[in-house]
């Protein structure tokens, strides 16, 4: 065959290799300063185009395929089949048969995997140990060369489907997503459902007389097509070792020859537009959302015009859309974007709703438009296009690394768009600026080219049901009175332009310097009766960045639910007062965080560390001088009130963790008690309140990063100067304590599932086995959670089809270790229970079968996921903070982890299961926690995740509806738990581990 004809649409910065296997792009990958893999790309013969990525020092290896196919190209008739086929698509090959070989080649080798389909995109990607790149891609690169589609497996994977969707049927974010689309463009592919059920799937294809695999089968013949895949692998082996592997392994792809799907037209057209959608969500939520239809933007990559309009739309600084109706007390919150697909592009603008914004809701659309009358009237501003393209650039220059499959992921997807190739790493610079290319998108931002659609618990009259998800809506033609103001919109006087942004750093020096072994742990470089300083140095990642945590324990934070309640909106006053000052600082790339903990308050300061003494100041002063606004209370309250109202709608699977907690936790505050503790606060209260809770503290710091010592020290002292608390009490302090299982005793806590709409079980299973600092008997437990985790999820979710939410691991607290199993379901929750124990007697045979040498791999692959090192600095200040707010200080956990793990033989594990594990054990230490439907409790009429039929009967060996007669039912949880014996607090792992770090 001619090289011409092999490589027909070769671009022409691409050179045939000698072997004529593959071509190379010839010019250099733009990367970023930081970035020191090196990078090839490749495209095969068959037209697949691959991206190697060599990185000599990742403890990860990844590989992502993203077709550029997804529900989109579904048939009209079977809607779900694009998810379907990713689905079926692990379910074996011709070279590897057995339906779990994938998944657990990956689990035995510090390995996972996961796939998802969207509207143009399919895609697949896994990571797993470096060493075992080679063999994961071989597994990996058989589901797009001979999958088998098993036919055993195809109802099973229906059934797979139909729970990820029911999983989906009360969460709001599906539903309004859904119904947005339901009434677009019948025309338009958008308007489609594209996850699937049991109707479409099944139900449907029978009555049309349709075979689903068949079907199926055409489908991935028609589309699965080589030269419409992308493909991007990272491993330590050298470039060329890794496009040898590539070209051995994906050069079978079948090139089909697909055109990449186009589909004529856009989802809003003069039929949907000018309209006004009412929904009701499932909680309590008021929102407001704008759609202008834009075109696809995807070919303007030089200049993202739009981003110069989602940047001054959503703004939150002075003279901000956002900051005007907050101080009409109007919005939450504000968010303005341009969401792109093939073919045409939307631009939003969403704003969270306060009760008199959503009475005046048609005045926010007002202010909506003379924001952007503003915009046109003042002109493209040139200096505001080069502030974004300079924060841009800075964040490309000092980009760090993050997780290898998140990478590869984005990467795989990132190729399918018209990007040159070399500058697939680099897609987030805006290069030009072209103030004609904003004014036209600007153009659009017309009164008579819009959709909006408005949502909230209080509307009445809603005529018609999406057909999907049930939700409850009603259209309504926009009111005359809108349409007028907006033909004859004019300026508003406080509406104006940003300032320019001071937080943009200009200092990047990171006094650099050769260093042979990277500290271990942070040092206390300051200790007080007031507060002790942790401080490390980077000596890892050398970027002009730094991260600042402060705890300010204060006993009376979490007294009470009342002082709870109190310390959370006084954490979100201050948050609602510095977010106007502070929006810019954001914009720059640095960030803080104020959340409330049974502790006290926890404040974070992060990002580039040019800047982050003035906005820690800033935020410190804040909190000691809180002025707290009576208008601005009575919104967050309420806005309070309402979360912890929603929290009532959270899925059952949430709730059963949430109830597990509170059983396991001496002090816990229920939801409830927090809601009625709510009603009685006064604005005046948080003055004098949180008065009080600065008074007395002990403030622990962690400073890491780009930070010399000296300033670490002025920055600690800086905050005690402003704060001056007293001291607290040695005895104030005692953390948290875990209640302690009886040995041999089982309990189980059932209550029903709060919305009464949700068809959805849950239940949480778990077997406490010791204390946190009895590192053999957590490593124990550590280790049976690595070897239960694949067959837990191929056993309960794949073969059994109990849930499309399956998973297991370890559950550690404050003074306790155990193991846990969650299930969410359809199915009755004792049925669950009793097929998550029949599980565990299973265990014993898949040790007792298990090779020495599969045991030593599974073991080896705990031991590699526990010595991976972090990828940025982030990660790294994370795990030294993790340590510190625990009350542990095990800084060098892991390593100690590990010689404990290499100790533990397959026989140990056989002892440790038969003690602690195994359901007949009189050690066996469990409490199961039942969330039930009031649909499965109501009618009583679900077989297997399916409706009986009239004559039909639920059978004992289908469903198990009786908890086994050693079960102990609770049915008071405070009287439980005040007969329970507590754990020990979490203090230091060593008793000379504080010591041994000051270096005062």
């Amino acid at each position: 065959m001619a090289t011409t004809s092999i490589f027909k649409n070769l671009p022409s910065n691409f050179t045939i290799s000698e072997d004529k296997s593959h071509a190379v792009l010839s010019v250099p990958i733009e990367q970023s300063d930081n970035d020191d893999r090196s990078y090839k790309l490749i495209r095969l013969s068959n037209e697949l185009e691959a991206l190697l990525i060599h990185d000599a020092n990742t403890d990860k290896s990844s590989a992502s395929l993203d077709v550029n196919v997804g529900y989109f190209c579904d048939p009209e008739s079977l809607s779900g089949l694009a998810h379907f086929c990713e689905h079926l698509l692990f379910m074996g090959t011709e070279k590897y048969p057995k339906e779990n070989e994938y998944l657990d080649y990956l689990s035995q080798h510090n390995g996972n995997a996961n796939a998802f389909t969207s509207t143009n995109d399919t895609n697949y990607h896994f990571g797993v140990g470096p060493e075992f790149l080679e063999g994961a891609l071989d597994r990996f690169a058989q589901f797009f060369i001979a999958p088998l589609f098993d036919p055993n497996c195809v109802d099973r994977e229906i059934c797979a489907v139909d729970s990820e969707n029911n999983k989906n049927l009360q969460l709001d974010g599906w539903r309004l997503y859904q119904l947005e689309k339901s009434l677009s463009n019948s025309k338009h592919p958008y308007s489609r459902f594209g996850t699937g059920n049991l109707e479409t799937l099944k139900e449907n294809p029978i009555k049309q007389g349709l075979n689903i695999r068949d079907e199926l089968l055409k489908f991935h013949e028609k589309y699965y097509s080589a030269n419409i895949m992308k493909l991007v692998v990272l491993g330590k082996e050298s470039l060329d070792q890794l496009t040898q592997w590539v070209i051995e392994k994906f050069s079978a792809i079948k090139n089909k020859n697909v055109p990449i799907p186009t589909f004529d037209g856009h989802p809003l057209t003069e039929n949907e537009l000018l309209k006004q959608v009412f929904a009701k969500p499932v909680k309590d939520n008021r929102s407001l959302k704008i759609k202008f239809p834009f075109p696809d933007l995807s070919s303007l990559y030089r200049f993202m015009p739009e981003r110069y309009l989602s940047h001054l739309i959503g703004h939150e600084g002075s003279g901000s859309l956002f900051t005007l109706l907050k101080k009409k007390g109007w919005v939450n919150s504000l968010g303005a974007y341009y969401q792109g697909d093939i073919g045409f592009g939307f631009f939003i603008v969403s704003i969270d709703l306060t009760e008199s914004g959503l009475a005046n809701y048609e005045d926010v659309v007002v202010h909506i438009f003379q924001y952007i009358e503003m915009l046109k009237q003042v002109g493209i501003q040139e200096w505001t296009y080069h502030e974004i393209k300079k924060i841009r650039e800075i964040s490309f220059r000092f980009r760090e690394k993050y997780a290898p499959t998140g990478y590869t992921t984005n990467l795989s997807m990132m190729m399918q768009k018209p990007y040159p190739r070399e500058w697939i790493l680099s897609t987030s610079l805006i290069r030009e600026f072209d103030s004609k290319l904003i004014n036209e998108l600007l153009d659009l931002l017309r009164h008579d080219n819009f959709v909006l659609r408005l949502s909230s618990q209080s509307f009445t009259g809603l005529d018609q049901k999406e057909k999907w998800y049930g939700t409850e809506y009603k259209v309504e033609p926009l009111s005359d009175k809108l349409i007028q103001a907006l033909k004859n919109i004019t300026t508003h006087s406080e509406l104006k332009l940003p300032e320019i942004n001071e937080f943009i750093p200009t200092d990047f020096e990171t006094y650099k310097k050769e260093i042979s072994t990277p500290a271990k742990r942070p040092d206390i470089i300051k200790d007080t009766q007031i507060s002790r300083l942790w401080y490390k140095k980077d000596d890892t990642f050398w970027v002009p960045k730094a991260n600042i945590y402060v705890l300010l324990n204060s006993p009376l934070a979490y007294a009470t639910p009342l002082y709870h309640v109190k310390t959370r909106l006084y954490s979100e006053l201050i948050k609602d007062a510095l977010n106007e000052y502070l929006y810019n600082a954001q914009m720059a790339g640095v960030y803080y965080g104020i959340s409330y903990r049974p502790q006290g308050l926890s404040l974070s300061i992060s990002g580039y560390n040019d800047k982050l003494p003035v906005l820690l100041e800033k935020v410190v002063n804040k909190m000691k001088n809180l002025k707290v606004d009576p208008e601005r209370f009575s919104l967050i309250k309420e806005k309070v009130q309402r979360s912890y109202k929603n929290f009532l709608l959270n899925s059952p699977s949430q709730h059963s963790e949430y109830y597990l907690d509170y059983l396991t936790i001496d002090r816990l505050w229920l939801n409830e008690e927090k809601l009625e503790a709510l009603e009685s606060i006064k604005y005046e209260d948080i003055e004098i309140f949180y008065a009080k809770l600065l008074d007395q503290l002990y403030i622990e710091i962690l400073i890491h990063g780009n930070i010399l010592k000296d300033n670490a020290i002025k920055i600690s002292q800086k905050i005690e100067e402003i704060l001056q608390p007293k001291a607290l009490l040695p005895s104030q302090s005692i953390r948290s304590r875990s209640i302690m299982i009886p040995k041999g005793k089982k309990f189980t806590y059932q209550r029903d599932v709060f919305d009464s709409d949700n068809v959805n079980s849950a239940v949480e299973y778990y077997i406490q086995i010791c204390d946190f600092k009895n590192r053999e008997l957590r490593i124990r437990s550590n280790i049976m959670s690595k070897l239960a985790h694949e067959p837990c999820f191929d056993q309960l979710r794949t073969k059994e089809q109990l849930g499309y939410l399956v998973s297991s691991g370890l559950r550690l607290e404050s003074g306790s270790t155990g193991l846990r199993i969650r299930v969410q379901s359809i199915k009755d929750t004792v049925h669950l229970e009793n097929r998550i124990e029949n599980f565990l007697y299973g265990l014993q045979k898949i040790i007792e079968d298990m090779s020495e040498q599969e045991y030593q791999t599974r073991v080896q692959a705990l031991i590699d996921r526990k010595l991976e090192k972090p990828k940025n600095l982030s990660q790294e200040t994370s795990r030294h903070w993790g340590q510190i707010k625990s009350g542990y200080y095990d800084f060098e956990q892991d390593v100690k982890d590990v010689e404990e793990i290499r100790k533990v033989s397959k026989q140990d594990l056989f002892e440790f299961y038969k003690k602690f594990i195994s359901p007949d054990s009189p050690r066996h230490k469990k409490l199961s926690v039942h969330l039930r439907s009031q649909k499965l409790n109501k009618s009583n009429d679900i077989v297997n995740g399916e409706k009986k039929g009239d004559d039909e009967e639920v059978k004992s060996e289908e469903l198990e509806l009786e908890l086994k007669g050693y079960n102990e039912i609770i049915n008071d949880m405070v009287l439980w738990k005040s007969r329970m014996n507590l754990g020990p607090s979490a203090t230091p792992i060593d008793d000379d581990i504080i010591s041994k770090a000051r270096v005062i």
